[in-house]
């Protein structure tokens, strides 16, 4: 690394120090950080590998179930690791290349999980209020195009903010990231030059995608409402109600730790840094963690199908 008037130039490597503050306990912090975790990775790739065999749940709903099981894995596993690299075995160095790659990943992934959730409530928009023509409207050929659309989306709006950090930011005060993984706004900071550009460029990307989603989940849900209390009978009302649930319990738990882990890196300098940190983890952990158990308690088939996997292991075992 080259060295100008204490600034650094072009650094090659940059320090992750995990949580701020929280260093003596963050062995015991990475606890209970790994156990959700394996929880994420082993409920997700169960629901995944039901919706795969069981030919009954091709179905759109189902499909971007799996859509955003998948998404939660590649998301848990772009920032696990390496935390728990930081927090158990001392190693917090990370390339600079690295750095932006998780960076990437990790933001990308999370733009895709808000456009899963997106189609998923429009799903649920069109199934409860227009019911005749939703297998129509969802055709596979729209699975196919909502997920490829999704995904490109978050890669062509996150990619600039790499390309504005490599090429605008050049001199770094400090090459110590307060944090414990690799987070856009985590890095700019870092910066000498001026990085009114780079903020800019955040916010536009943070209310272009989770802006977008958030109104037009939140009309799809109000429209679901007005319908469901226009049905005539109860048990009409309280069933398509409960389709709605665990939608809205996901829904709500992953937009409201984005918005206040969004604002507080921003506008929240009260705020004690180790709390925005542990609130940072688990707004990337927390989603991948409940998402496969809120599904599994609340949509009857998924919660069928783990029952049978589970009950048919025992019989076995029994004999």
């Amino acid at each position: 690394m080259l060295m100008l008037n204490g600034s650094v130039f072009m650094p090659s490597v940059l320090t992750l120090i995990g949580i701020p503050g929280l260093q003596s306990v963050q062995c015991w912090i990475g606890i209970p950080f790994c156990v959700m975790y394996i929880i994420a990775v082993i409920g997700n790739s169960l629901i995944l590998g039901i919706i795969k065999h069981e030919h009954s749940l091709h179905k759109p709903m189902y499909i971007f179930l799996a859509m955003l099981g998948a998404t939660d894995i590649a998301l848990s596993t772009c920032i696990l690791p390496k935390m728990l690299g930081i927090f158990w075995f001392h190693l917090p160095e990370i390339s600079f290349a690295a750095c932006l790659l998780q960076m990437w990943l990790i933001h990308s992934f999370q733009a895709i999980e808000s456009g899963i959730l997106l189609a998923m409530a429009l799903d649920r928009y069109v199934a409860i209020c227009d019911p005749l023509r939703h297998t129509i409207i969802f055709s596979q050929q729209l699975l196919t195009h909502i997920g490829v659309g999704v995904t490109l989306r978050a890669a062509i709006l996150i990619g600039p903010s790499i390309m504005l950090i490599k090429c605008r930011l050049k001199l770094y005060r400090t090459t110590v990231i307060s944090h414990s993984y690799c987070e856009h706004m985590a890095i700019v900071k870092l910066a000498v030059e001026d990085i009114r550009i780079n903020k800019i460029y955040g916010l536009f990307v943070a209310f272009s995608i989770l802006g977008f989603d958030i109104i037009f989940i939140t009309l799809s849900y109000v429209q679901i409402f007005v319908t469901v209390c226009q049905l005539p009978q109860k048990e009409a009302r309280f069933k398509a109600f409960n389709t709605c649930i665990a939608h809205i319990c996901v829904f709500l738990q992953f937009y409201l730790l984005a918005f206040f882990s969004f604002f507080t890196h921003r506008f929240g300098s009260h705020i004690p840094t180790y709390v925005h940190i542990l609130l940072s983890n688990l707004y990337l952990l927390a989603p991948p963690f409940l998402n496969p158990i809120v599904y599994g308690v609340k949509t009857k088939q998924i919660r069928d199908h783990v029952l049978k996997i589970f009950f048919s292991k025992n019989i076995l075992d029994h004999y």
